[in-house]
């Protein structure tokens, strides 16, 4: 049985990669494509699953395949499939399909229905790599394709303003959702020495032996660990992401924000459980997280205007309760409860445009106001007008994420306009090769003491540039630029932390040198004939589909998308700081949220929202 789990990731690979053949005119061709992908898949997953459960029903291992070997640190993709995965994989299968047929019939004729169908493979991909994930670095493959995937969807109607901003708002969330997994597999690597399975992980005696020597590092990773499951589920701070993905086609936002990519923030508690199934603090940090999502969720949901965003925050109450049921170890359940959310939004997102038809019928006919509401029956007036305001303004999460992360962010970032094209021509790159010298010729000639602080130093001048590309505001070849500067400074600095083979960095700076190079070739052409800044978005897909393209690739290489030489190059990167460099990992994670941010900034900025040439039709605001 082992044999055959490698299929249920090549079956939707191929079927995308066929997919991406089909003209985009062929709509009938390309659904049978699709169609025939998923139905091969679904069969697949329920014949197992039955088989699975009759003969012995015992956790299942692929063969581990080494993506990357070095002395320190090892690259392996290795597939599992238990219970948790078997729900997962159910619940999406069929879902997906259902889904799958639902918008062959939604989107005809839609301009977008070739790229909203391979989206779709592609998100399909990155799931079955997700809930099949034996180790952290398989995982994180799989949540990295679910994250761009998501972007993609979202900003499905590229010609409109909210789309493409709301895009970049919850990639943002998801970009710290990110660097929450990643610390976490940092820490995870300095605690086991090894790229550890999470069917090790089901050693209890282990598990409990190496928390009792490193309990602080334990409680950081699990802490990691839920935030980036707060993040990926919209738990509190993060709840108010939610709503504002709705602005995809309905379809995408059922089987995404309805049923699966955003429960899978309860699937990376249930794997990991193990880990933090005896740190009772953070069961309760996670079951309190639930509880205050759950009593906000409800409220706000109750005073929504849009039937969508009823949905979501009624979808995130509900993960909210599924996030306290894992703390209590009640995992049937929660995993019931999963699979009953997933197919009960989904259906109500998909009948919510009849559904919203049908109601202003019957309010026009015989809508009657309610004496009086169900708060009202033991609140004080002033106590329910209070909290009904505060609902309505969602309790301001999305201005207090603006006001204590980005805003700060933005204000630091203005304080940076000192760093222009000739700043880096005349210090910032003259620096960068002092250091390499001395780092390749010189490095017996620096005094222990300085050495010491090269490290942060150097760290601080990446996180320095990536914040100055996140703050640009003009020019897009300048922002990119320092993405690029960005990479290397990191490189830089940990190659003064720790002596290992410069092949490493060789792989972590190929990625990012050839897509850098890529990337700026697309923004110096396209500034031959068009207007090309950050200043407001300027929707030039539509005249230069090829190069919007080109540069979103040139985009996914640079940020460190699976599996290019900057993604694998990443991990490297974490493995060769020391768990007690607190400063070194900040800068670091840090740089790659932002750089990420500015990345897909960058694009989104430059080729999608309206058109900036008034002979295009100017598309509604929303979607």
């Amino acid at each position: 049985m082992n044999q055959l789990l490698p299929l249920f990731v090549l079956l939707p690979v191929i079927g995308f990669c066929v997919s991406l053949l089909v003209p985009a005119k062929k709509e009938n061709t390309l659904s049978r494509v699709v169609y025939l992908s998923m139905g091969l898949h679904t069969l697949l997953v329920f014949g197992y699953t039955i088989y699975w459960w009759l003969h012995q029903h015992e956790t299942q291992h692929s063969q581990s395949v080494n993506l990357f070997n070095s002395e320190h640190f090892q690259f392996n993709f290795i597939l599992m499939f238990d219970l948790v995965t078997a729900t997962y994989l159910l619940t999406g299968a069929y879902l997906t399909m259902l889904v799958t047929i639902y918008s062959s019939y939604y989107l005809h004729r839609e301009s977008g229905y070739k790229r909203y169908f391979n989206t779709i493979l592609f998100f399909y991909i990155g799931y079955n790599i997700t809930v099949m994930a034996d180790n952290f670095e398989t995982l994180f493959i799989g949540w990295e394709i679910l994250g761009i995937t998501s972007f993609l969807l979202i900003a499905f109607y590229r010609n409109r303003y909210l789309p493409v901003k709301n895009a970049v708002k919850i990639f943002s969330i998801y970009r710290i959702g990110d660097v929450g997994l990643l610390l976490a597999m940092w820490m995870s690597h300095h605690l086991w020495h090894e790229s550890i399975t999470f069917q090790k992980l089901q050693n209890a005696e282990l598990v409990s032996a190496q928390l009792q020597s490193h309990t602080w590092i334990g409680a950081f990773i699990s802490l990691m660990i839920l935030m980036t499951a707060a993040a990926k589920s919209a738990q509190l701070p993060f709840s108010s992401w939610l709503p504002r993905a709705m602005e995809g086609p309905t379809p995408s936002s059922a089987i995404f924000y309805g049923s699966l990519s955003v429960h899978l923030g309860v699937f990376l508690l249930l794997r990991t459980y193990p880990f933090w199934e005896h740190q009772f603090s953070v069961r309760v940090i996670i079951a309190l997280l639930g509880l205050s999502t759950t009593i906000l969720s409800i409220g706000i949901a109750r005073v929504q205007s849009s039937v969508k965003s009823q949905l979501a925050y009624a979808s995130i109450a509900q993960i909210g309760l599924i996030f306290i049921e894992v703390a209590a170890g009640w995992h049937i359940l929660a995993l019931v409860h999963f699979a009953g959310n997933a197919f009960l939004r989904t259906y109500q997102l998909l009948v919510s445009p009849s559904l919203v038809s049908y109601l202003i019928k019957e309010q026009f006919y015989k809508f009657v106001p309610r004496q009086k509401s169900f708060e009202g029956k033991f609140l004080s007036n002033k106590l329910e007008y209070s909290l009904y305001i505060l609902c309505l303004k969602e309790w301001n999460l999305d201005a207090a994420m603006y006001q204590y992360l980005w805003n700060p962010l933005k204000k630091l970032g203005k304080r940076l306009d000192f760093i222009t094209l000739s700043s880096l021509w005349w210090f910032i790159l003259p620096t960068y090769f002092i250091g390499l010298y001395f780092l390749s010729f010189a490095e017996d000639k620096i005094s222990p003491f300085a050495h010491a602080y090269l490290p942060a130093v150097f760290g601080l001048v990446g996180f320095i540039l990536a914040l100055k590309a996140f703050s640009e505001r003009i020019h897009a070849r300048l922002s990119w630029v320092l993405v690029v500067l960005n990479h290397g400074f990191i490189a830089l600095a940990v190659s003064y932390n720790e002596h290992f083979d410069f092949f490493q960095v060789y792989i972590y700076l190929s990625g990012v040198i050839v897509a850098g190079i890529g990337g700026f070739v697309v923004l110096n052409w396209l500034k031959k004939t068009e207007t090309v800044s950050l200043d407001r978005f300027h929707g030039h897909v539509y005249e230069h589909p090829t190069a919007a393209v080109l540069f979103l690739i040139a985009c996914l290489a640079l940020s460190g998308f699976p599996i290019t030489p900057t993604f694998i190059g990443e991990d490297l990167i974490f493995s060769h700081i020391h768990e007690n460099q607190i400063v070194l990992a900040t800068f670091v994670a840090l740089s790659f949220i932002i750089d990420g941010l500015a990345i897909m900034r960058i694009y989104a900025r430059v080729f999608l929202g309206p058109h900036i040439k008034n002979y295009h039709s100017i598309a509604y605001r929303s979607s």
